[in-house]
């Protein structure tokens, strides 16, 4: 006679799947990684706090509203995730930046095209250089100047904001001799 504690024992060290008994004969989702790099550019870092502004990109989603959000991309072969931060701000923003500091990395998961991906950003801190504000990119909707106070309001991705705020935080420390 077999206990209620043994077949217990049994049914844990059974796999399992998730998804309800109607799935079972759907393919599994392949999952795959991605690791991509923006950032931050500021204009005016050296300048007063009121004059200082980040360039960010507008991008059009499916149900066709304008989301602000910070320059990144796909880091390619051979290159640092600094080399990609700084290329993909210049190519979505037009804006040549140099890295100040790194401000973090966000993960998140998204289905496309029957995959699912875990994608991981890694963002900096960069200073702008040179460039002018355009939004050329086929990617890009729009492009704007923002000034940093108003970063919280514009950004539509709470991580991206939260980003923001280590910016702030960073330039102020900068500014103070703190580093």
């Amino acid at each position: 006679m077999v206990s209620q504690a043994d077949r217990a024992n049994s049914r844990r060290r059974q796999p399992r799947r998730r998804g309800s008994a109607s799935g079972a004969g759907k393919p599994r989702m392949r999952t795959v990684r991605e690791t991509s790099a923006g950032g931050l550019v500021v204009d005016g870092l050296d300048g007063p706090k009121e004059g200082r502004s980040a360039a960010l990109i507008g991008r059009t989603d499916r149900r066709g509203r304008l989301l602000w959000s910070l320059p990144k991309g796909h880091i390619e072969a051979g290159e640092t995730a600094e080399q990609t931060a700084i290329r993909e701000v210049a190519e979505e923003t037009g804006i040549n930046g140099v890295v100040v500091d790194e401000l973090g990395s966000i993960d998140y998961w998204f289905v496309t095209e029957g995959r699912r991906v875990h994608k991981t950003v890694h963002h900096y801190l960069l200073r702008c250089v040179g460039g002018e504000l355009s939004d050329a990119d086929v990617e890009v909707t729009q492009v704007a100047w923002v000034p940093l106070s108003e970063l919280n309001s514009r950004l539509a991705y709470a991580d991206e904001r939260r980003l923001a705020e280590v910016a702030n935080k960073l330039i102020d420390r900068m500014e103070t001799g703190k580093r």
